[in-house]
């Protein structure tokens, strides 16, 4: 038990997991009915001819999020004897992918769970899938065409409400709505003084790139009045922005939307009976405590909106109006687990039997390395340790100097190196790592880098555009010591690809043998965004996924996908497998002198690649 508590200590599940996750046997388990491990899953998955990256989506997990968001928002409800309704739209921007939104459109019809496109794209996906007819709403700019498909899809029953961004937009709302017999609801998106804070606090404010001014709204009122379309005035949306930290944000922007949705009442709008909140409930993926990513639960979230709408209205003198909101990330986020293997780390070969010692001459900071390790001892106190590290690290620094002005030749140096690593690994054998951590200058000094199969920016692309962290966890040995102080390099070309060691959230892998065992590294939380935002840097494509559903006797892949062949990965950016096969072959077949049996192998070696993906495979045995 004591192992098992150190494995949630050590990489901050109390703060990210809510409970989705445990540990337990030194592996990381569903935690769901039989809790299988995640390295179970893997293993099952090569069975079936997945390797890792292996994207893992959990359904019921998407399921469990959206009965905490109705459960939570009806409590908070019936505590307050709120008149209104809640409804929760799903904002497809989100996750449009097809692996996701099937599986949360499984659960959507017992919630009444609806939808919220900003693109036409997103308005026919929406209008295809929303068999149950829950609400779609419409955000975002809208050209003519995109405002005749709500029209086309309230002619076919859905509730739709178009969601003006312009005084343009409901003017062409007008136009085209003579010609159909049903009018979709309008809703006015208004933009508020008050803002979130953060990496997405401009999409708040008076200042953001959406909304109607304080000006625009009174103009929209009038012209609704005037063509006789206020019956159809049924929405009024407010977004603050995504992830947001501070309830009190949440608090000033509520009260000035209840106050415009009060002034709007009373000057004519009889029939608005929704405040749609946006979405922007903030989702912990922190491991540490200096990173909780905002200062609320979900239930303080859901008290503070009821409460507020109700103080306000019901100051007003009207009735309380349903609330909308569109929390993607809070539902999307942690259905979906990556998985991957490390393929190399930095300091693998940095072995005793790489040293080549000379018999004789070695340089004398050789010498003094070779009796530290001597002295390194479980015996000695941590000052004396500490002290020993400080020493080797000195030493180790030394290196260039001596090189560059020839002091070493080059076996020195790499005898240095080797050295060097050893009485550090010896170390961290010894050491407690929170006594290292209180050392934090040395961190940066002993880190290891952990060479991983996956692409940073396909992955997890807003970590390196934006900044966002997410959980990273072995998915087992995790009733062993992690001793290095880790940074992760992705297989990409470029510098930009590395998740670099943070000191303020240190994050500590296991020193393991690769050429024994494979060692799994786990993203958490890759379920928002992730999915559509990838980027084919090197051309890698979306690594290959499996749908896993756990139940009381086990769990079952019920779905998968492969990541894409390098067939179809050039023929998707206008390269034809007919023109490369035969340029291919051209070139081959020009190799002189060889015979026509050797062409023809060579050729066919080349040729099972096209049906390879573009991960690496240390696997492979070459002929």
């Amino acid at each position: 038990m004591e192992q098992e508590e150190k494995g949630y200590f050590e990489y901050g599940f109390q703060y990210w997991s809510r409970n989705n996750f445990i540990v337990e046997d030194g592996v990381i388990k569903v935690n769901r009915a039989s809790k299988p491990s995640l390295l179970e899953i893997v293993q099952k998955a090569k069975e079936f001819g997945i390797e890792t990256p292996i994207l893992i989506r959990f359904p019921h997990l998407i399921d469990r999020q959206m009965n905490k968001i109705y459960t939570t928002f009806q409590k908070a409800i019936e505590k307050e004897k709120y008149q209104g309704r809640f409804q929760a739209v799903f904002p497809l921007k989100v996750n449009q992918y097809s692996g996701f939104l099937n599986e949360f459109l499984r659960y959507a019809p017992k919630y009444g769970y609806g939808l919220e496109a900003g693109s036409k794209a997103e308005l026919l996906l929406a209008i295809s899938m929303n068999s149950h007819k829950a609400p779609i709403t419409v955000n975002g700019f809208k050209d003519r065409e995109m405002i005749e498909l709500g029209f086309l899809a309230t002619q076919m029953g859905h509730n739709v409400t178009l969601i003006i961004e312009s005084l343009s937009e409901l003017k062409d709302i007008i136009t085209i709505s003579k010609r159909f017999p049903k009018i979709p609801n309008i809703g006015i998106r208004i933009r508020l003084y008050s803002y979130g804070s953060g990496t997405w606090a401009k999409s708040g404010g008076i200042d953001s790139k959406f909304g109607l001014t304080a000006t625009e709204i009174i103009q929209a009122l009038r012209l609704l009045k005037q063509e006789n379309y206020i019956t159809f005035f049924k929405m009024l949306h407010f977004h603050i922005g995504s992830q947001i930290a501070s309830i009190y944000t949440v608090q000033k922007a509520l009260r000035e939307a209840g106050q415009i949705y009060g002034e709007l009442k009373k000057m004519g709008a009889k029939y608005l009976n929704k405040i749609n909140i946006g979405g922007g409930l903030g989702v912990d993926y922190g491991q540490h405590k200096s990173r909780i990513d905002r200062n609320y639960t979900t239930e303080e979230f859901a008290s503070t909106v009821v409460k507020i709408i109700k103080e306000v209205t019901d100051e007003k003198g009207i009735e309380n109006p349903s609330i909308y909101a569109e929390f993607g990330r809070f539902v999307s986020a942690n259905h979906a687990v990556l998985i991957t293997s490390v393929l190399e780390l930095y300091t693998q070969d940095y072995r005793e039997n790489h040293l080549f010692l000379k018999e004789r001459n070695n340089p004398q900071v050789i010498r003094i390395l070779k009796e530290i390790y001597k002295k390194v001892d479980s015996q000695l106190d941590e000052d004396e340790i500490l002290e020993l590290l400080h020493e080797t690290i000195q030493h180790v620094d030394s290196i260039e100097t001596l090189f560059r002005l020839g002091y070493l030749d080059l076996q020195d140096r790499a005898n240095i190196e080797i050295l060097g690593q050893m009485i550090i690994k010896k170390i961290l054998s010894i050491l407690d790592k929170n006594e290292l951590v209180e050392h934090d200058s040395l961190l940066h000094k002993i880190e290891e880098r952990y060479l991983i199969n996956f692409s940073i920016f396909q992955s997890i692309p807003d970590f390196w555009g934006l900044g966002q962290t997410f959980p990273i966890i072995p998915i087992h040995h995790l009733d062993k010591k992690a001793v290095r102080p880790a940074s992760i390099w992705d297989i990409t070309c470029d510098s930009d690809g590395e998740i670099e060691f943070d000191e303020k959230a240190p994050l500590f892998l296991h020193d393991i043998d690769l050429t024994t065992k494979p060692y799994y590294i786990g993203f958490f939380m890759v379920g928002a965004y992730q999915d559509t935002l990838g980027m084919r840097h090197n051309l890698f494509d979306r690594p290959s996924e499996i749908i896993v559903d756990v139940d009381e006797v086990g769990f079952s892949i019920r779905d998968s996908k492969v990541s894409k062949s390098l067939t179809d990965i050039l023929s998707e950016i206008g390269y034809s497998y007919d023109e490369i096969y035969n340029k291919l072959r051209e070139q081959i077949n020009n190799i002189s002198p060889l015979s026509s049996q050797d062409r023809d192998n060579i050729f066919l070696c080349i040729k099972k690649y096209f049906n390879m993906t573009n991960y690496l495979n240390r696997d492979e045995v070459w002929d």
